[in-house]
């Protein structure tokens, strides 16, 4: 049955093929037979083969929809590409690549394969956040409907009910074909699409089917993926490291040399990927079109038409360098005449410790691929955008009219660039109120309490209408994280929002006589308190200076802020290894079962069909990432052994073990929700108790324990982009590890001409804007958490944050009864780490930076995605990419047009932000007047 709104576009297709006369339409048969040889077929989906093509076969014909899923009637294939997003094409006479392969490969499936997959998908799914209820449902009924010589029959729902522990909602064996759900409990519930009614069954077991054998259970990989892999495109070629290394060398150099002025700028992937773009097309015009051969391989030039596969390698290539290396901070901050100004600090210490620190993280990224790369489940959001663009700039597309939009992803993508690089002036530079929109506190500039309620510049935020500058909206990335992610955030901002309320107005901890959302450090008279005031002209502790100033102390937020961190660090590792067992424990028995056999496919026990794909490709051995991650550990043990360090060699082996505990609860809940959060915290506080009085310790550990984290990180999400493409696995670990190492010399030359080549550097009087904030903020937590140390601040000031640690072990029981037996409308969206992790927004962000974002995802994560399901899938994750490489480049212009020579216009618009009490960033009571003896705290002399 078809909806009656298609049924005119059948009936018209099908006049059309009477057109031609019979001899004509018997050679045009035969051409197309021909053309769909380039889909290949393996007889098993289980084969990497059967989900390959031959593009250049299939894209050389015109492939139309009667020429292809010969046992469907002309009605069922438009149903097909209805529940695909593509009944929008304007021209059925040339079929997309990726609808000729899915039409083809449903109707291969048998209809016991079909029920056997959405058995395994029932199964497997029962509780996936990232899977669209309304189809989880529509699969329950199509078992359920199933004939008894399949499986279905009388029990089946006895025999569902088991195979997902009991979780699933009761199935309805009695489910009248044609009905539908009308009371979804989904977050993104669909109207009722045609695809969610049973209203054919041989064909829609097959298509339900297909989607998950041959694609994604999840709309947005589907959105931006495709779903077949041709092993002939070119991927590693000479092109790809000529491109790659180039815009590594110049996005190192931007970033390092501009990444401690004020206000700094960043080269960040998104525009790089767009340069990528035509400097590969460049080179497929200009390089001869030679080969040669090195060895055992050969070397082509240029083998034709820049590729995708080319621009994703080159891509990530860029990205895996894309950021300052955070050790560049140590470095700086060690050498530097302001501050440690450490003289033994030469090259050879800089080297080890750049390349140790940059590499370790691959060591243990190896390791990661079975637990957050290989399953399915982990669909990695954050990486959505990038594909899509990838798939904007390389791959041609067919016409199509998705409510009332015909504009190409391509278009779409530069004219959303465009538009955005020309509107960011208006925020950034003509009209700076706009981007920080604290409208309320107009009301009353003087009145303080509505400025910390309401204020964006130092206040809580509370602001219903508070920016119209992108940089603010995407803060929370609310177009690319899933929307029940950032529901779970939110509940987190507003548990932390009357939190710090409760306890600044309460002047709890002596809080009120402290702004109530920085994370700076205040004096016992509220005033920021310095922490070189403490040490000696030896940069040392100085105990009777420290007697006369008095410890530090922290603003309402802060001690909210440190609080959620202390409670989500043991609360993640409990949780996440209960409720995930079964992903963890058919991981760790992969590695366990190649450790005893290393030809062991990786990808064995994998039956998504991008592992399937992959599967062809030959696997980097995980031996290989031990022998990087053992080369690290060398090179830092001698660094901290021929140098000065004052660091233990159990500090780096520590580092390496809180990493490898926590890398897995923390990888794994980014790549399902997109939220991640640091060690940096939890590294400081342990560093800081066992070696009291070392400011150098503590900046080494703490350097390689977050370094560890954010590497392994950014190169899992990167084999997983990979992993998406169908990008060779050893062709990601060449060229990643070459640009690592290109990015670590280069960062290194530009520190080194900084200290000596620029008048004054990090001096914050700096004529030029070096001042090294960012520096600045990194060895004031060294003094303070090495050198006067945490103990005399959380045992001394505020020793309830320590039960933190235990409150965060103790609501791991009644989550994860919640999570089990808890009603499945409620508990399958329940995310209480990320509820947890919402609560680290402030000190000093706030609600300003979430709720324009939460707007956004409203609209298009919830509304969009299930009203306009074809739409965001063409357009959402370009909108987003489109709107942040348009600002990150604007950005950059800017800066050099009108920011590193002050240009700057001085008007009501670019001041107004700042001038009431938001701006000024003061406290309700004043100590020297409200406090006894003119200081609030501990008294003197009795100072922890």
């Amino acid at each position: 049955m078809i909806p009656p709104r298609f049924l005119s576009r059948v009936i018209l297709y099908k006049v059309k093929l009477l057109l031609p006369t019979a001899t004509s339409y018997k050679m045009a048969s035969v051409e197309k037979e021909n053309a769909l040889t380039g889909i290949i077929s393996a007889g098993s989906r289980l084969e990497a083969d059967d989900h390959e093509v031959n593009l250049h076969v299939l894209q050389s014909n015109d492939i139309a929809l009667g020429d292809v899923g010969a046992s469907f009637t002309e009605e069922q294939k438009f149903f097909i590409l209805r529940r695909m997003n593509m009944d929008g094409l304007l021209s059925l006479d040339h079929l997309p690549p990726s609808a000729t392969f899915m039409v083809e490969k449903m109707e291969s499936l048998t209809e016991e394969e079909s029920v056997e997959i959405l058995k395994e998908y029932l199964t497997s799914f029962a509780d996936d956040c990232n899977v669209s209820t309304a189809d989880y449902n529509l699969n329950q009924r199509l078992v359920a409907l199933a004939p008894a010589h399949l499986g279905a029959g009388k029990g089946i729902k006895e025999k569902l009910q088991n195979q997902i522990d009991g979780k699933s909602d009761a199935v309805d064996t009695q489910v009248e074909v044609g009905s539908a759900d009308t009371d979804d409990p989904d977050l993104t519930a669909d109207i009722q699409h045609e695809y969610h009614k049973v209203v054919d069954w041989p064909l829609q077991v097959k298509v339900e089917a297909g989607l998950i054998a041959y694609h994604s259970p999840y709309p947005s990989v589907r959105s931006v993926t495709e779903p077949y892999d041709d092993p002939t495109v070119p991927c590693e070629t000479f092109r790809v490291y000529v491109v790659g290394i180039i815009w590594t060398a110049i996005g190192s150099v931007i970033n390092q040399f501009f990444s401690e002025r004020q206000p700094a700028i960043l080269f960040q992937p998104s525009v790089a990927q767009v340069f990528i773009y035509p400097t590969g097309v460049l080179l497929s015009y200009i390089l001869p079109k030679k080969s040669f051969k090195i060895w055992r391989y050969n070397i082509n030039l240029n083998p034709g038409t820049w590729t995708y596969k080319e621009q994703m390698l080159a891509t990530l290539c860029y990205s895996i360098s894309g950021t300052t290396p955070y050790v560049s901070w140590n470095i700086l901050v060690q050498k530097s005449e302001v501050f440690y100004d450490n003289k033994w600090v030469d090259f050879g210490y800089q080297v080890l410790l750049m390349l140790s620190s940059q590499f370790l993280g691959f060591g243990l990224a190896g390791i990661m691929r079975r637990f957050v790369v290989y399953p399915v489940q982990s669909i990695w959001p954050t990486v959505l955008p990038t594909i899509a663009l990838n798939k904007a700039l390389t791959l041609p597309e067919q016409k199509e009219n998705i409510h009332g939009w015909t504009i190409s992803r391509y278009y779409f993508f530069f004219a959303t660039f465009f538009g955005s690089f020309l509107y960011f002036w208006i925020p950034n530079y003509l009209m700076q109120f706009l981007s920080t929109f604290n409208w309320m506190t107009w009301i009353k500039p003087s009145n303080l309490t509505l400025a910390n309620i309401t204020g964006s510049v130092s206040g809580l935020g509370l602001n219903p209408i508070s920016t119209f500058d992108w940089t603010v909206l995407n803060y929370n990335l609310p177009l690319t994280i899933p929307f029940y992610s950032t529901m779970n955030q939110a509940i987190g901002w507003t548990i932390a929002f009357f939190c710090i309320i409760g306890v600044y107005y309460s002047n709890n901890l002596w809080s009120q006589y402290i702004p109530i959302n920085t994370n700076g450090l205040y004096t016992n008279t509220g005033q920021p308190y310095a922490v070189t005031a403490v040490l000696n002209e030896k940069g040392l502790f100085d105990e009777k200076k420290y007697q006369e100033v008095g410890p530090p102390f922290y603003s309402a937020a802060n001690l909210v802020v440190y609080g959620a961190f202390f409670a989500i660090y043991p609360f993640a590792f409990v949780y996440e290894f209960v409720v995930n067992w079964r992903i963890n424990f058919f991981a760790f028995k992969s590695i366990w079962q190649t450790m005893r056999n290393f030809r062991r496919s990786n990808y064995e026990g994998f039956n998504d069909p991008y592992s399937r794909s992959m599967a062809k490709y030959k696997e980097v051995p995980d031996w290989v990432f031990f022998a990087v991650l053992i080369i690290s550990i060398v090179l830092s043990i001698l660094c901290v052994k021929l140098y000065p360090a004052e660091t233990p060699v159990w500090g780096i082996f520590f580092a390496i073990g809180i990493n490898f505990v926590f890398l897995i609860p923390l990888a794994s809940i980014y790549s399902r929700t997109g939220f991640s959060f640091g060690l940096n915290v939890l590294v400081e506080l342990i560093v800081g108790y066992a070696l009291p009085g070392n400011g150098l310790a503590l900046m080494f550990i703490k350097a390689i324990g977050y370094n560890i984290d954010g590497q392994a990180e950014n190169y899992i999400s990167n084999q997983k982009m990979a992993h998406y493409v169908r990008i060779p696995p050893w062709s990601i670990f060449r060229v990643q590890m070459l640009s690592v190492f290109i990015n670590c010399f280069i960062t290194l030359g530009i520190i080194s001409f900084q200290l000596t080549g620029i008048t004054d550097y990090c001096d914050p009087l700096n004529k030029q804007k070096f001042t090294c904030a960012q520096a600045r903020t990194f060895y004031s937590a060294s003094v303070l958490w090495g050198v006067i140390g945490p103990k005399r601040v959380f045992n001394g000031l505020y020793p309830i944050l320590q039960y933190c640690f235990l409150i965060g072990f103790l609501l791991t029981i009644p989550a994860v009864l919640f999570k089990w037996y808890g009603p499945k409308k409620l508990t399958k969206y329940f995310q209480p780490t990320v509820i947890i992790g919402g609560m680290l927004l402030y000190a000093p962000y706030n609600l300003t930076y979430v709720l324009g974002g939460l707007y956004l995802a409203i609209a298009s994560m919830w509304y969009l995605q299930s009203r306009k399901p074809a739409w965001w899938q063409k357009y959402n994750y370009l909108f987003s990419a489109g709107m942040t490489a348009g600002v990150a480049f604007s950005g950059i212009i800017i800066f050099f047009a009108v920011q590193y020579h002050d240009k700057s216009i001085n008007w009501w618009g670019n001041t107004v932000m700042y001038a009431g009490m938001d701006g000024s960033s003061v406290a309700d009571l004043n100590a020297t007047i409200s406090a006894p003896d003119g200081y609030f705290g501990p008294r003197k002399g009795h100072y922890p």
